[in-house]
């Protein structure tokens, strides 16, 4: 079903770990809007504080929203925007999957577009796999980077340690999310809580890790824009 043909719907709401109280309001106003607009009946408001790595039925509240609509106790489940959703490819196409098969809708404010239609739902899966493309690009980037790094550094006789133990796209994932303005502790908070092992094995995240990583990646990243200097 569109928005047009829902009639009661959960409003479902997401920010990460640092971000502020309202996030949450502002997406919980445009859904009222909506509702206004289309005439649903908002049965549940749930929201969570998560990182938007973490799959939707992992969510405490993002599980207890798909649980209402798979009982039928809505038509439609609503959020204001797609990566309040899901940032992640297979659990996007999972949520879609099973609303085809069990008869309720996904109803995404922005970008407006019906995901029950095929049109829909092939440009949100485009939209969420550029996203991945563009974490993994960055991932690739880095990895040369260190490259260069490392040959220029042994051509001068020096040692940068051991090369890193952490996969490309954790290191993606916290170049983009330090992007986002999150700090540093708050993506140690996330990769803990994603039960994200850090390079040795471990389970927590250290806030100074993170900023050993981005510090790292940042002289990387130079090491790339600047040309070696001629022998």
């Amino acid at each position: 079903m569109n928005a047009a043909q829902a009639r009661k719907v959960v409003a479902y709401m997401r920010t990460s770990t640092d971000e502020q109280d309202n996030g949450i309001e502002a997406q919980r106003a445009a859904i009222l809007r909506a509702a206004e607009f289309y005439g649903w009946e908002v049965i549940a408001e749930l929201s969570d504080q998560i990182s938007g790595g973490t799959d939707m039925s992992k969510r405490p509240k993002g599980s207890l929203a798909l649980g209402m609509v798979r009982e039928g106790l809505a038509d439609a489940l609503v959020v204001a925007k797609l990566d309040r959703l899901s940032r992640s490819v297979p659990d996007f196409g999972r949520i879609l999957e099973d609303a085809r098969k069990e008869g309720w809708g996904v109803v995404v404010l922005d970008p407006n577009i019906d995901t029950t239609s095929a049109n829909g739902e092939l440009v949100l899966n485009v939209l969420i796999s550029v996203a991945q493309w563009e974490r993994r690009i960055i991932g690739e980037r880095t990895k040369a980077a260190l490259t260069v790094v490392r040959e220029r550094a042994k051509a001068e006789g020096k040692n940068l340690g051991r090369p890193r133990a952490i996969p490309e796209d954790i290191v993606a994932r916290i170049l983009r999310e330090s992007s986002e303005g999150k700090s540093a502790r708050a993506i140690a908070r996330d990769l803990t809580a994603d039960h994200v092992p850090t390079a040795q094995g471990a389970a927590n995240w250290s806030h100074q890790t993170v900023q050993a990583i981005l510090g790292r990646e940042a002289i990387a990243t130079d090491a790339l824009e600047v040309p070696a200097r001629a022998t």
